[in-house]
């Protein structure tokens, strides 16, 4: 008698908070080519503080062929609705994807054939921002919204929840879960990812597993972008120096507060290239931001407001 192998499976967390573009994100999961050899299925985890995206799904999932989890996770605090996912997934996979994001038609195909390539315990893919006709052409020609992995001597250190798989056996990943405290400034993300390399975990990429996330108006801004910039600098400041004391904290100071410097004063000979003043002085924001999280600075707050552009957007 032949034994037929068990298909593996695969969770898909969506985290959402008021975005009828929710719609778009299962329906792109439910057209995309599926794996070989695996079971996939969907958990949504509701964020608001009602259940205001359950009609939706609950329609959605007649629709669909492909299965839907409800989950209500409120308070206004990504982490809640992420950690909802790792707790109602018992798949061998657990990916992420935002709520304001569609799946290419190889998404899930491409991550999941460059994690079993790698065996990493977490693989990012790329995230391809799309531009309305009316967002500064700066934006556009300098593409400041796209997501990609930051390469460090060769290896990627850290990573976000925007289009990621891991590996829920993984020992690295095994009863971890994202911070509370981080669940309204964002940074949450990069923080478990921060962990979790500590911990032996490698991340790899998967570069052809594209999702696409239209820009709103809302985020089509440089304010928007410097205090996204420097969010981010808070996080990595406060990271950096979880450990640091005395000297090493002062030299981790000294060295941020350099690099913001060199930023600031390298887009003055380029302050006619809006492109590239902007993008030197978006770092020096950032650079800012690590010197505030060095020295203790509360991190802002960027989500978990009223607004209807936040969403479960990700935070790093």
């Amino acid at each position: 008698m032949v034994v037929q192998a068990r298909n593996r499976s695969i969770d898909i967390g969506v985290c959402t908070f008021r975005r009828p573009e929710l719609a778009d994100t299962l329906r792109s999961l439910a057209a995309m080519e599926m794996p070989e050899g695996f079971d996939v299925s969907v958990i949504v985890a509701d964020n608001d503080d009602t259940p205001s995206a359950q009609a939706l799904v609950a329609a959605l999932s007649q629709e669909l062929a492909l299965p839907v989890r409800y989950r209500h996770a409120p308070a206004r605090n990504i982490s809640v609705a992420r950690n909802a996912c790792l707790d109602a997934s018992e798949a061998d996979f657990l990916a992420f994807i935002d709520d304001d994001e569609t799946a290419s038609a190889r998404w899930l195909v491409e991550l999941v054939a460059t994690a079993e390539d790698s065996g990493a315990a977490a693989v990012l893919g790329p995230v391809r921002a799309l531009y309305r006709p009316d967002a500064p052409e700066w934006m556009r020609q300098g593409d400041f919204h796209s997501t990609l992995p930051v390469w460090v001597r060769g290896e990627i250190r850290t990573g976000y929840t925007c289009n990621v798989l891991l590996r829920m056996r993984s020992d690295s990943l095994r009863g971890r879960r994202f911070s509370l405290a981080r669940g309204q400034t964002g940074g949450e993300d990069t923080e478990l990812f921060d962990q979790m390399v500590k911990a032996g975990g490698r991340i790899a990429f998967a570069q052809e597993a594209w999702v696409d996330e239209v820009v709103p108006r809302s985020r089509a801004a440089f304010d928007w972008l410097g205090r996204r910039r420097f969010r981010v600098g808070q996080t990595h400041g406060h990271l950096l120096g979880s450990n640091a004391r005395g000297i090493g904290l002062i030299k981790h100071v000294g060295l941020a507060a350099v690099k913001a410097a060199y930023c600031f004063a390298a887009a003055l000979p380029v302050v006619a290239s809006p492109v590239r003043r902007n993008r030197s002085v978006l770092r020096g924001i950032m650079h800012v931001g690590v010197v505030s999280g060095l020295v203790g600075v509360r991190e802002l707050r960027l989500y978990g407001q009223t607004s209807s552009g936040e969403g479960g957007k990700r935070a790093a």
